[in-house]
């Protein structure tokens, strides 16, 4: 089969792999039918490399049908419409019980010190094949892959993988109520998303800020207020100045460890995915640092005793905080893997009202095949060509 690979830093390649079969009585296959590339990927296009071998297969945002289930699985079959959260998890184990399925103890990656594995997504990980490809191999079949009913094009559900229920989980996990004012940091996909759950959910005072006038527009489009930080000397001040002075009751950091700025932090970042594989890792793993503008804008920004929710992916060991700031004001900071089954119920419910409220289709700006994967990248990785959500069909 047909697979996009990873093969060195801004290097991805489709290729020809061995076609996945069943392993373990609770797998399945599932042939692709749409995949999308996350934010998250671009993290393995340009930092994490020392986590990767050529020939990874990339991509943890996909959906399909299922071809072959094993012995153990009764809750699809073959031919049902399925998609499959990006992070692996059994359903049943301490942390399963209790909601937290990005922690899943089944597939928790002790050797490396993390939570659950995850679909295409390095070492760290399990280093599990992804969904870039005509054919997936999906582990915990008999409780993660999500039915969908046919009819609706896939673009209505594909997103119930990562970056829906990842931007809800931002937002409620926020605690903004009706009445106050939540600001969403990047209006890339996932924070276009928190702008139309956040209005779903009765916040009605949303902030967009970004610098990318085609994101700005689209944030508009979806109801936010907006702040082009390209156009100001200070985010934190813009906000406060819509806010009566105090900031926004909360705040959604929807950017991560590869914000604009501090070329300084980009430069070492860039040079330690260069190094050799375990220089690198020891490197990272000891005083590896983010880009953090978008992090300290959201604790600058966020009123005294408001939260900051992070969606957005950090990694580094040694990133410097603010303290004093972050204890004088209070703050509360939520964040981690979105426990993606844990929304998935809810979510499809509204997913199949006739309406798209949450303007999951509207998301897509560029369609393409598979074979257009390495372009694809690019075009997504330089935010050119008013580039917000690619999804390609294997």
């Amino acid at each position: 089969m047909k697979a996009l690979t990873w093969q060195g830093m801004r290097s991805v390649e489709v290729r020809e792999v061995p076609d996945p079969v069943i392993v373990d009585p609770t797998d399945a296959i599932v042939r692709v039918t749409s995949t999308a590339i996350c934010g998250s990927d671009l993290h393995l296009y340009n930092v994490l490399a020392p986590y990767l071998q050529p020939g990874d297969i990339l991509g943890h945002e996909f959906m399909g049908v299922v071809e072959e289930v094993g012995s153990a699985v009764a809750n699809i079959a073959v031919g049902d419409r399925v998609v499959v959260p990006f992070n692996i998890s059994c359903g049943h184990c301490w942390m399963c019980d209790r909601g937290l399925f990005a922690q899943c103890e089944t597939t928790q990656n002790r050797d490396q010190g993390k939570g659950g594995s995850l679909f295409g997504y390095t070492a760290l990980y399990g280093s599990v094949p992804g969904g870039q490809a005509e054919r997936v191999r999906v582990p915990h079949a008999d409780f993660g892959p999500v039915k969908v009913p046919d009819g609706p094009a896939d673009e209505r559900f594909l997103f119930l993988s990562d970056i829906l229920p990842t931007a809800w989980q931002g937002v409620t996990a926020s605690g903004v109520q009706p009445g106050e004012t939540l600001a969403v940091l990047g209006a890339g996909p996932v924070g276009l998303l928190a702008v139309s759950a956040a209005q779903h959910l009765g916040i009605e005072k949303v902030i967009s800020v970004d610098l990318v006038p085609e994101r700005l527009a689209a944030a508009a489009g979806r109801g936010a207020r907006t702040v082009d930080m390209g156009s100001v000397t200070s985010v934190g001040d813009a906000l406060r100045d819509l806010t009566d002075g105090r900031g926004p009751d909360a705040v959604v950091d929807a950017v991560g460890m590869e914000a604009h700025g501090n070329p300084v932090a980009g430069a070492l970042i860039s040079a330690t995915a260069r190094v050799p594989k375990p220089l690198a890792r020891k490197a990272i793993e000891t005083v590896g640092i983010d880009r953090l503008n978008a992090l300290h804008t959201a604790i600058d920004a966020v009123r005294r005793g408001g939260c900051v929710s992070l969606s957005g992916v950090y990694g580094g060991s040694a990133d410097p905080m603010p303290l004093m700031d972050m204890f004088d004001k209070a703050i509360t900071m939520r964040m981690g893997q979105c426990n993606v089954r844990h929304w998935t119920d809810r979510l499809l419910e509204i997913l199949c009202q006739e309406d798209d409220v949450l303007g999951v289709e509207a998301l897509t700006t560029h369609r393409a095949g598979l074979d257009e994967a390495a372009e694809m990248y690019a075009t997504f990785d330089a935010r050119t060509d008013g580039c917000i959500k690619v999804v390609m069909k294997p």
